[in-house]
């Protein structure tokens, strides 16, 4: 047979094949039966072992894997007589019987359906089943698969998008193509128009000073927004707490319920302030009940200044400490040398401002006060002893007890020294002894006089150490670039001129050394020496005859005592008893 005459047969096959499916849905009460392609409704004629058959109409029988019609249990979930969709995927097989598909029925009535629901713009349940490139798959009626793209997740960017598999959420169909077997979903469409729904109910309530339940939406360095219910609002970190908080994080997380009061509202711009502090009660309401003076108080440092540390008492309620309350006996030049940031401390409240919200905290009180102690043992007139701590060009600082100090002014070093810089005559670290002249208790200050531990001088300096006097044991003091200080005597100091000085002797402090008094300045009370030709200078050479003759004198006045007494004893002799005795052999040279 030709090829020609096999289409011609198949045609011809064909339309008697038509022609007599026409003529049974005629006799069968005039049913139009569906071609390929189609959904029919038929009827479960017979259940068999792997195949359901199902008459569709026509006298025309179809057969159904049976696998199609099983329940998770493995049960069928039909029985003759039961009416049934079913896809017709062809006509006719060789054994006559029609192949349909209840699967494909049900596949095709979904999309149907869901073509309805687009066209009315209804709203559509699924599950999300799996991330997807560009977002995530969903599964919706009848198990199709619908395509959730990233930015129609949420209101915003979703970060970790697998967190949201196995969630059911309602969507809408915002683009379908039943060809291509396409459909895209989005939940932002309805987040947003619930959000604009809620957000004009919470302006038609909205005033300032109300108190709002919000939910923190996002952190920034500044504060967090809470949503307020379609509009959101900003909490600045300074409203947060009546504490200290450094950045928003350490007090709220994403999600978080929170209670706040509205500070402003502008309706023009739709701009809220809100605050959460303001719904607590501020704790310097009662600061001066709390913290009275003088009461003993701990807390966390929590910043450091230049001059002093903050301490928190309470959250909401600091304290200064400032440098100068940091130590009696110390000079603390920055409070991290003393305290750290996050360390617990004990101090004592100095003075409360609760209208300033200011508290003056004190470290070195809880020690005791060493000028207290320093009072309690000493008054002027005592004598101390105690070693340079420091020299300035004014006088030397003692060190008297822990804590105390006091100067004896370079007028008060020497009754006989003018004293132009006390440097030349001390050091940081000699010991020295004083006298204690007066004590100023309002401003802490002691006054010390080193020269007061002697009497006046100058009534026998004339008369003993004039011009020309010879002191064979000066002891040198300390040596400078202009001379030498030397002591004469306890109480008695004086100055050896660099220029008195022989070229080339060395001098170091604690030696002794032979000198001549050059010249004493009553006026000025300053007493110069020279180590140069000691004793020969016409003066001393006065001197040295006016000793010679005092010597004299004295020896002269010594004979006619001696021999005034030897008289008197003679006298006594004779007229007593016994004879006077003989007088002593005189010796030849």
């Amino acid at each position: 047979m030709t090829e020609t005459q096999t289409t011609s047969s198949s045609s011809t096959k064909s339309e008697s094949f038509a022609s007599l499916f026409e003529s049974s849905a005629a006799s069968s009460g005039g049913v139009e039966l569906g071609g390929e392609g189609q959904i029919v409704t038929g009827t479960v004629v017979q259940v068999a072992r792997d195949n359901v058959v199902i008459d569709i109409g026509g006298k025309s029988e179809g057969v159904i894997g049976r696998d199609e019609f099983m329940d998770a249990h493995g049960e069928c979930t039909v029985k003759p007589g039961d009416r049934v969709d079913v896809f017709i995927e062809s006509r006719e097989s060789d054994d006559g019987l029609i192949s349909l598909s209840k699967e494909k029925a049900d596949k095709m009535k979904v999309w149907d359906e869901i073509s309805s629901a687009c066209e009315r713009d209804e709203i559509i349940e699924g599950t999300i089943s799996q991330r997807v490139k560009g977002g995530l798959s969903v599964t919706i009626r009848g198990g199709v698969k619908a395509f959730l793209p990233g930015s129609q997740v949420d209101l915003r960017p979703i970060r970790n998008l697998e967190r949201l598999i196995g969630q059911t959420y309602e969507f809408k169909v915002i683009k379908f193509n039943k060809k291509r077997g396409n459909i895209v979903l989005s939940r932002r469409v309805l987040l947003e128009k619930e959000r604009d729904e809620m957000k004009q109910r919470t302006l038609q309530t909205l005033e300032e000073g109300q108190v709002l339940q919000g939910t923190i939406k996002n952190l920034t360095e500044y504060g967090a927004f809470v949503d307020l219910g379609g509009i959101d609002g900003l909490l600045h970190i300074t409203d947060m707490s009546w504490g200290r908080v450094n950045h928003p994080s350490e007090v709220f997380s994403v999600g978080d319920e929170v209670t706040v009061k509205v500070l402003k509202y502008n309706p023009e711009t739709e701009r809220v302030s809100l605050g959460l502090k303001q719904t607590q009660e501020d704790p310097w309401n009662h600061a001066e009940e709390a913290y009275p003076v003088g009461k003993r108080v701990r807390g966390k440092v929590m910043s450091l200044t230049d001059y002093g540390a903050f301490v928190e008492l309470e959250p909401g309620v600091e304290g200064l400490i400032h440098v100068s309350e940091m130590s009696w006996t110390k000079k603390i030049k920055h409070p991290s040398k003393v305290l750290e940031v996050g360390e617990d401390t004990e101090c004592q409240v100095l003075e409360v401002d609760a209208l300033a919200k200011r508290i003056s905290l004190g470290l070195k009180q809880l020690e005791p006060d060493p000028w207290s102690l320093f009072t309690d043992k000493y008054k002027p007139g005592d004598k101390i002893s105690g070693k340079v701590r420091s020299l300035t060009d004014y006088g030397v600082f003692v060190g008297i007890e822990e804590g105390v100090d006091g100067m004896v002014h370079k007028t008060d070093l020497s009754w006989t020294v003018k004293v132009n810089n006390p440097a030349d005559l001390y050091a940081k670290g000699y010991d020295v002894e004083a006298i204690i002249l007066s004590i100023n208790h309002d401003e802490k200050k002691v006054s010390l006089g080193v020269k007061q531990l002697y009497d006046d001088p100058w009534g026998t300096v004339l008369e003993d150490l004039r011009p020309g006097t010879v002191v064979e044991s000066a002891k040198v003091l300390s040596v400078a670039e202009y001379g030498t200080f030397v002591r004469i005597r306890e109480g008695i100091e004086a100055l050896v001129p660099a220029s008195e000085i022989p070229t080339g002797m060395q001098l170091a402090p604690g030696e002794t050394v032979r000198a001549e008094i050059a010249n004493v300045d009553a006026l000025d009370r300053r007493i110069t020496m020279s180590l140069r030709n000691v004793g020969e200078s016409m003066q001393a050479e006065q001197i040295q005859v006016l000793n010679r003759e005092k010597e004299a004198r004295r020896a002269a006045t010594l004979g006619d005592l001696i021999k005034e007494k030897l008289g008197d004893r003679l006298q006594s002799m004779t007229q007593g008893s016994s004879p006077p005795p003989a007088p002593p052999e005189r010796k030849e040279d």
